[in-house]
């Protein structure tokens, strides 16, 4: 049989985990994470991370692997993802991918241009002369050092700069001749399985999602991280509100009712994204797993 990756997409909340595991272990085989925050083993409870019997019921990869003091990448993460899935083709030639990070996702499927790694201190240089000069000065040194980034990149945005900046500073080359390089080659096959409801539906599982999470000690796991705030793993919903909390800028109800409003309109953005693909397969996040199974068979068969 050809190697053949089954991708799970759809928004947070979805039920993209009980599908997963029920498809791994009908085919008897692994399950890969690409949720860019269940890596971190300090955010369990606000990242949604499966439960133990959970992660019991079939072999998992990426998942609490690492800290939020590690940098990594979604560079980082294709070649980790595309390393292991060869060494676990070896064993079965259908694998499981699930994960509600578009970008992570493509990765994966498609590829990434490739850059180098870069030294830290020069990303907080720059930071710091973003707070101490403001952006006008590094669009300058951009466009004076890469021109065709400079006029080809949402310059306004202060991240897209600073990581256009790094490259050219770290690497003595522009950013842009880092892109558009031939990508490593796939040896599988893909089917993109996304789940969906309606909006309201959508909404009603976060909020309760949100609910379980503080039931659960969201609020101390968001504690506990105060003093590394600042990391970009913790740049994320759930989090950056509970900051705010503990900063006393607004009460615990109102942080709450910002995590819920910020992770319904995330929840969407995750739905633009994954929409993007026209051979991505739709299915209600109801749909008898049954059928989704045999659905896949079928692609499978005539594939083979």
């Amino acid at each position: 049989m050809t190697n053949t990756l089954i991708t799970i997409v759809g928004a947070t909340a979805i039920g993209k985990t009980s599908l997963s595991i029920a498809l791994a272990q009908h085919f008897n085989c692994d399950i890969l994470s690409c949720d860019s925050r269940q890596f971190f083993k300090e955010m369990r409870i606000g990242t949604a991370v499966p439960e133990p019997e959970e992660l019991a019921a079939a072999p998992h990869h990426f998942i609490q692997n690492l800290s939020v003091l590690d940098e990594y990448s979604v560079g980082q993460f294709e070649r980790d993802a595309l390393d292991k899935l060869d060494e676990l083709f070896e064993k079965n030639p259908i694998q499981i991918m699930v994960g509600g990070s578009g970008l992570y996702v493509d990765a994966v499927l498609k590829g990434l241009d490739y850059f180098p790694d870069i030294e830290p201190a020069i990303r907080e240089a720059l930071n710091q002369r973003l707070e101490s000069e403001g952006l006008e000065s590094l669009q300058q040194q951009l466009q004076s050092l890469d021109p065709e980034t400079y006029n080809n990149i949402a310059i306004d945005n202060p991240h897209r700069v600073i990581r256009a900046l790094e490259v050219c500073i770290g690497t003595g080359k522009t950013y842009a001749s880092f892109k558009n390089k031939p990508k490593r080659p796939r040896n599988f096959n893909s089917i993109k399985i996304g789940l969906n409801a309606a909006r309201e539906i959508t909404y009603e599982r976060i909020e309760k999602r949100v609910d379980i999470m503080m039931n659960k000690g969201l609020l101390k796991e968001v504690e506990q991280l105060v003093p590394h705030r600042q990391l970009n793993a913790l740049q994320t919903v759930g989090y950056r509100e509970l900051f705010d909390y503990f900063d006393g800028r607004c009460s615990l109800e109102t942080a709450i009712a910002e995590i819920k409003k910020n992770t319904r309109r995330f929840a969407k953005r995750q739905g633009t994204w994954f929409r993007k693909d026209p051979d991505t397969l739709w299915f209600d996040f109801l749909e008898d797993r049954n059928n989704i199974i045999h659905k896949i068979e079928s692609i499978l068969k005539e594939n083979s």
